[in-house]
């Protein structure tokens, strides 16, 4: 209403219509926002719907729950990823075609194997409490998941070298970061987070084992897609790799090394954690084959005693830059 007073005023008093009316302002939005464009998966992804105009969803829709799972204390909304890459690829629709154009690639050559660079990031905002007002009861804290579009590649038909056509100018930049999901939790509840997380993750491994078909510059085009889990701060990464927290013996999110170890040993660090090793660990933890006492055990998997559920990927951390320092 206050948009339309004004529309209407300016209107009146100078007698030129400089706002745009309401309704084209809505209609110019709608095809901003995920949901919009037509688009098709092969082969489809399993246990994820094939309609495309999905808009804004409940952020634990996708979520099975078990008999012994207590709701979830939160309210998230989120896009569904694969929605949203769409969405992001149809915003760069320009920017790959002048870079095709630039590459001097003839454009009916590219349409089968395009890769797209996916840089995920995960973090909490802090405290979001209302200062005052009754809404519903959950955490005052939100977390963010979203993503940026790194690069765009292509493998012209018959070439045997990719070429980039898109890189992202800005890539540590908040104008470049899409938010898939937003939720109330705190970060370091591992339960509601991993329960809210899971059907992104589920979409995700589904959609790297398929390629997506999707019209840019008006002919259908073949994108794959590679998600690095490069945007968390250590402390997501020990939330998300099952690790101990951050007061831990076990002070590296990297490497194995307890507090004793790091303080002699300031030079020599090589990255020997993955997410595969850190889930055998967790299985180790959990069926103790073994029979051992917790402090062996604890030993034995270094620290990893919650399943891991996303992969991330492991880049140098706060504490490593500092050894380095030191």
């Amino acid at each position: 209403s206050q948009y339309h007073k004004m529309y209407r005023t300016v209107k009146a008093t100078s007698g030129r219509q400089i706002f745009q009316p309401l309704h084209t302002l809505r209609a110019a939005e709608k095809e901003l926002l995920p949901g919009f464009h037509e688009f098709e998966w092969q082969p489809a992804l399993s246990n994820v719907s094939t309609s495309c105009n999905v808009g804004i969803i409940n952020g634990t829709s996708g979520w099975t729950s078990s008999v012994d799972d207590s709701p979830t204390e939160t309210v998230t909304r989120r896009f569904r990823y694969d929605v949203s890459l769409v969405s992001a690829l149809k915003d760069l629709e320009e920017d790959i075609m002048e870079g095709l154009i630039e590459a001097g690639m003839e454009d009916s050559a590219c349409t089968s194997s395009f890769n797209v660079m996916i840089k995920e990031c995960c973090d909490g905002m802090g405290d979001v409490s209302e200062k005052h007002g009754g809404g519903p009861a959950v955490p005052e804290k939100v977390v963010r998941f979203s993503f940026t579009v790194m690069s765009v590649s292509v493998l012209a038909d018959g070439e045997d070298r990719e070429v980039t056509v898109f890189t992202e100018p800005k890539p540590n930049s908040e104008l470049s970061c899409k938010p898939l999901c937003l939720m109330f939790v705190d970060e370091s509840d591992h339960e509601t987070l991993t329960a809210v997380l899971r059907p992104i993750v589920a979409e995700r491994n589904a959609m790297k084992e398929s390629r997506l078909i999707l019209s840019i510059g008006g002919l259908p085009r073949f994108f794959r897609f590679r998600f690095r889990g490069t945007g968390y701060d250590e402390k997501m990464v020990r939330e998300m790799e099952g690790l101990e927290a951050s007061g831990s013996t076990y002070i590296c999110t990297l490497c194995d090394s307890s507090r004793a170890e790091a303080s002699q040993n300031m030079v020599l660090h090589s990255i020997t954690r993955c997410h595969e090793e850190n889930l055998d660990r967790y299985e180790i933890w959990r069926t103790n084959p073994f029979s051992e006492s917790v402090d062996e055990l604890r030993d034995r998997v270094k620290g990893v005693s919650a399943k891991p559920f996303l992969e991330t990927q492991p880049t140098m951390d706060a504490l490593h830059c500092d050894i380095g320092n030191a």
